[in-house]
């Protein structure tokens, strides 16, 4: 890294990782996830001046990988009019499909596909790029923890009425509302109500990788929805690669059962190579100071300031 003063921020729905890193000391921290029905970049200006004040840093440049992106707020100049007064000199923006590509890959040609309570899929190729889903818990995300936790719901209440077969998911959701006839009330007037539905993937894995079968069921119709993201980036960049790279991050793949279904599917004879990240999204965020214009990903960028 070079010595400008960083402090990059990997802003997802369930936390926010920050790392500072001015030179001559790097320090991490986390705070709760951004709230998506509030503006964000007062969330993420709050976030900066809280890093600051915990850690007495000096900055020169905030970059930021933020989950679920929009045109809307990517507002570099906005966050720069924020946070000047507290010494930043400019800011970097971008969806955290691309930092999380950066942070697995770096500079390397290939897909990412990061799946944590939402699940985006980025493909780089010699010139192009191809960003797949990522389009929210409403309209998207197949395969996220939010959709697990979905169809764990779903499931449950199929157990419930005798729609379904039984499963241990019923105790997951019992501890969480002990009336399963109230469940649903509750979680509409609950502002949180994503995240808390994408906590269920955690038990989604843990019964499936003990052999329940509706949470087995559940685990391979995710890790099919995650190939297929994964099949339709790389397909719109890829050229005359005999082989091309595919990165698994985030929480979704900790599920063995997710994972090693997720490989049954990409190992079809295209050529897709499952390789290990390099790193996460918070060493993307990082990175993203150093992406420039000419970069495959430049144009993904949102920048404001200078240093």
């Amino acid at each position: 890294m070079n010595a400008r003063r960083v402090l990059a921020i990997d802003a997802g729905q369930s936390d926010i990782k920050v790392r500072m890193n001015d030179g001559q000391r790097r320090e991490d921290l986390a705070f709760h996830g951004i709230h998506t029905g509030t503006p964000l970049l007062p969330q993420l200006a709050q976030v900066v001046k809280d890093t600051l004040a915990r850690t007495g840093a000096e900055l020169d440049v905030v970059t930021a990988g933020i989950s679920g992106l929009t045109d809307r707020d990517a507002d570099a100049d906005a966050l720069l009019s924020l946070i000047r007064d507290d010494g930043v000199r400019a800011t970097m923006l971008a969806h955290d499909s691309t930092t999380s590509f950066l942070g697995a890959l770096g500079d390397r040609h290939g897909a990412v596909v990061a799946a944590g309570t939402g699940v985006v899929t980025l493909a780089v190729g010699e010139s192009d790029t191809a960003r797949v889903d990522g389009w929210g818990w409403i309209m998207g995300d197949a395969g996220s923890g939010y959709w697990i936790g979905r169809e764990a719901l779903d499931a449950v209440m199929r157990a419930y009425d005798g729609r379904g077969p039984a499963t241990v998911l019923t105790d997951a959701a019992l501890s969480r509302w002990p009336d399963l006839t109230q469940a649903y009330m509750a979680l509409q007037a609950d502002h949180d109500r994503v995240r808390v539905v994408a906590s269920l993937a955690r038990e989604v894995a843990e019964a499936a990788d003990a052999g329940d079968q509706v949470a087995r069921d559940i685990a391979r119709r995710a890790a099919r929805e995650l190939a297929h993201s994964a099949r339709a980036a790389v397909g719109r960049v890829r050229t005359d690669e005999a082989t091309f790279d595919v990165c698994a991050i985030g929480g979704v793949f900790s599920s063995r059962t997710l994972h090693a279904a997720f490989i049954d599917e990409l190992d079809d004879g295209s050529g897709l190579r499952i390789v290990a990240p390099r790193g996460v999204g918070i060493d993307g965020a990082l990175a993203l100071a150093d992406i420039t214009a000419a970069h495959p990903l430049g144009s993904a960028v949102h920048r404001a300031g200078a240093i």
